[in-house]
């Protein structure tokens, strides 16, 4: 049998979205934990295509470059 790392930790949630995990890990009779775990291994890749705070996109650099070397007046 093979041990996981199991850390404690506390997240807070709304308060209707914790009856919805809950509802959730009731009908699937899994832990809160197991379905929280299940949803961040399934929306991982999608969470990771937002952008972070203070770091340009590709877009919004590329927007910047093209103002910043364009066609400025002389």
């Amino acid at each position: 049998m093979s041990t996981s790392d199991k850390r404690k930790q506390s997240l807070y949630f709304p308060e209707e979205m914790l009856k919805e995990i809950g509802a959730e890990a009731t009908r699937q009779d899994r832990s809160l934990s197991w379905i929280v775990q299940q949803a961040w291994k399934a929306a991982r890749t999608d969470l990771m295509r937002i952008p972070s705070p203070g770091v340009p996109s590709e877009k919004s650099a590329e927007k910047s470059a093209d103002k910043a070397g364009g066609d400025a007046p002389k």
